[in-house]
């Protein structure tokens, strides 16, 4: 590693690096789902194992937010939680991707009951929060930065399911049209700030190694959804285990 600090155009060409390597766009298991060769029951655990990771998105965004030093940074990050909680019932993103977990055919109340999502789903979301708890403040706000590659894979998701699943609608997939308007947001002002606090090659180093955790902990849940319901298809127990068709 050189010791040279990294202008800030610098750093954001090192970060843009990381997701075009690592982010999970490129992993096969998008690569089915995006082109329609998945079946009913696949998709249904893609979108089940999801929900916890959506579910939990407002509650790691409130850890960061308690950490925040002034109202300023506080108020900049509160609308992130507002944007997956809403601001009353059955709005915000969870609300969105319940619909698109019950949408695919799964039952309402076993979707909440979050029983049937696999263990590295569980593992890896809880080492997010965890994450974002335990590391600076830095880089648990460098963490969020996968959100500069998503709205790429979320126009790619839109297009492909709409077009290759017959029982998937636009209603649907109601999650990821305000989240090509949120996700940009966020990212803009996540990465501000890294520029404006990364003021150290030390610093800079740790911001591209949370977004290199962050990269990774997505890709690891695709690596279990693979396993699990692709190749070899070992479902663990208690795990979602799809209807035969």
């Amino acid at each position: 590693m050189t010791e040279r600090l990294l202008t800030p155009h610098e750093l954001e060409a090192a970060l843009r690096a990381v997701g075009a390597e690592r982010y999970h766009n490129l992993h096969p298991f998008h690569r089915l789902l995006h082109t329609g060769k998945l079946n009913r029951g696949q998709v249904q655990a893609w979108a089940l194992n999801r929900y916890y990771y959506q579910a939990q998105i407002p509650v790691k965004d409130a850890v960061i937010m308690s950490r925040l030093a002034t109202p300023e940074l506080r108020r900049a990050w509160r609308s992130r939680i507002v944007d997956h909680d809403g601001d009353g019932p059955k709005t915000g993103g969870i609300a969105r991707w319940f619909k698109l977990a019950t949408g695919v055919g799964l039952d309402a109340g076993y979707v909440e009951s979050l029983t049937g999502i696999l263990p590295i789903t569980r593992f890896a979301v809880d080492a997010y929060v965890n994450f974002v708890r335990d590391a600076s403040v830095l880089e648990a706000v460098a963490s969020s930065l996968t959100e500069m590659f998503s709205p790429g894979i979320i126009a790619e998701r839109m297009v492909g399911m709409l077009e290759n699943y017959d029982f998937i609608s636009a209603d649907t997939l109601a999650y990821f049209q305000p989240r090509l308007t949120q996700a940009p947001k966020d990212s803009e002002f996540a990465l501000a700030f890294a520029k404006e606090h990364a003021i150290t090659r030390v610093d800079q180093e740790k911001v591209i190694n949370a977004l290199r955790f962050k990269c990774d902990l997505l890709w690891a849940m695709l690596d279990a959804l693979y396993f699990s319901y692709v190749e070899p298809g070992f479902v663990p127990p208690g795990a979602f285990k799809p209807q035969a068709s």
